[in-house]
């Protein structure tokens, strides 16, 4: 099993950056590829970014349309956690945020193709 842990979020004036990690136990990030989901209140959960593992130097990601150049999913495998860097937020960015793990490489954006996820963070934007 590994378990995820997501930190870092807060209440944020709009404009402004927070910050998220995902520091995962159990088992090394390092062998999951990673990806942030959202869920505002009354909405689905929805994609945001997920990035690969290692496979030798190069690591991939991908974004939702909505937050391309603002957010950025960076990894540390030495340190078991991932990262999401949200940047230029607004209130539309209000919504718990996700972290999920799957097996394997290869970038996904699905809810169904992750196998673990962390409890959330709660990001509020104020406008």
């Amino acid at each position: 099993q590994v378990q995820l842990a997501e930190s870092g979020g807060g209440l944020v004036q709009a404009g402004g950056s927070l910050r998220l990690s995902c520091a995962a136990s159990g088992r090394s990030s390092g062998s999951y590829s990673m990806g942030w989901f959202r869920q505002a209140p009354r909405k689905e959960r929805e994609f945001v970014a997920a990035i690969s593992r290692a496979d030798g130097v190069t690591y991939y990601s991908k974004y939702t349309d909505s937050v391309k150049g603002r957010f950025t999913i960076s990894r540390d495998d030495a340190k078991a956690t991932v990262y999401l860097e949200m940047n230029r937020l607004g209130p539309d960015d209000t919504a718990v945020y996700y972290c999920a793990a799957r097996w394997g490489s290869v970038v996904a954006t699905a809810k169904s193709a992750f196998d673990y996820w962390g409890q959330g963070t709660q990001v509020t934007v104020s406008s």
